[in-house]
């Protein structure tokens, strides 16, 4: 079994959530692309915000989640002057 598991990760993400707010994150699927993409900002170049034992971006990435250092944000949230261009749908 890994640790931490996907149970324990959507709670830890979800913790911040008002009783009767929809949670940010709902399915595993949504706390494999988080992570992915903060293990792909790692290998990119980014600063681990987590002191993990293991040297491998991924693990890092599952770690800072688990520790609350980076947060998951919907589509919803992100102001409109951050979204690139090619991506806003007139």
């Amino acid at each position: 079994m890994l640790h931490p598991s996907y149970s324990d990760l959507i709670k830890v993400v979800n913790s911040d959530v008002e009783p009767g707010e929809q949670p940010i994150v709902r399915s595993r699927y949504s706390i494999v692309i988080a992570t992915a993409k903060r293990a792909r900002q790692i290998i990119a170049g980014d600063e681990p915000l987590a002191d993990c034992p293991s040297h491998k971006p991924l693990s890092i990435a599952v770690e800072e989640l688990d520790e609350g250092l980076v947060k998951i944000i919907g589509e919803d949230d992100i102001p409109e002057e951050e979204i690139p261009e090619e991506e806003i749908e007139n």
